[in-house]
């Protein structure tokens, strides 16, 4: 038989003693007390242990441990099937809701291929759900030709506006003039510059917006 220890500690993949069972329930949880929420998610107060799991029992529910970390620990009367269904569901609402920001950075001097380029690039980001962060950076006298730097900007997001709108006026922030793009609802999204078939753009072209 295979040995179900390595290095004098236990192999969890081979002993059911230590699988993840999720968060303690019932009479997992063993702690003297616990402070309650009710089914209805009115807060019950602090009870021992034994008197909340005797209490979720009287309602055909189970007592489950949502802040273990908690002095003492924060426990909910609910139906363990519910609890799992509404966890999996608020992971699926955060996934949604984090939105990445793509950016397309311009200069003053940009010619026609390159701007084409970043258009296509911009459109595509758009498209697949990304906020737009378009960047125009001016360096030493360039900072004479702000309104065509400016122009740019909004000719950028003129060309664009089929699939997404700005959030905002364009701003000049130091030597950078910058403002954001939203994407516009999903249906109304129809690429203009490129096909589903060209490749994604590369790193060199977009970059993951921090703030």
């Amino acid at each position: 038989m295979a040995n179900q220890y390595q290095g004098g500690r236990p192999n969890p993949q081979k002993n059911n003693k230590y699988k993840n069972y999720g968060p303690r329930r019932n009479e997992r949880i063993r702690v003297p007390k616990v402070r309650v929420i009710g089914a209805d998610g009115a807060q019950i107060g602090v009870m021992a242990t034994a008197e909340a799991l005797a209490l979720a029992r009287r309602q055909k529910l189970d007592l489950i441990e949502v802040s273990p970390n908690a002095e003492p620990p924060v426990c909910r009367i609910l139906d363990y099937g519910k609890y799992l269904y509404e966890e999996a569901k608020k992971q699926k609402s955060n996934k949604a809701s984090a939105v990445k920001v793509k950016e397309i950075k311009l200069r003053p001097a940009i010619d026609r291929h390159d701007y084409e380029t970043k258009m296509r690039n911009a459109e595509r980001f758009l498209f697949a759900g990304n906020k737009l962060k378009i960047t125009m950076m001016l360096r030493g006298r360039e900072m004479e030709f702000k309104n065509i730097a400016f122009d740019i900007v909004k000719r950028a997001i003129e060309d664009l506006s089929h699939m997404g709108h700005a959030d905002s006026e364009p701003k000049l922030m130091g030597r950078n003039i910058s403002t954001t793009m939203s994407p516009v609802p999903q249906k109304q999204r129809k690429l203009k510059y490129s096909g589903l078939e060209d490749e994604v753009p590369g790193e060199d072209d977009s970059a993951e917006d921090a703030e």
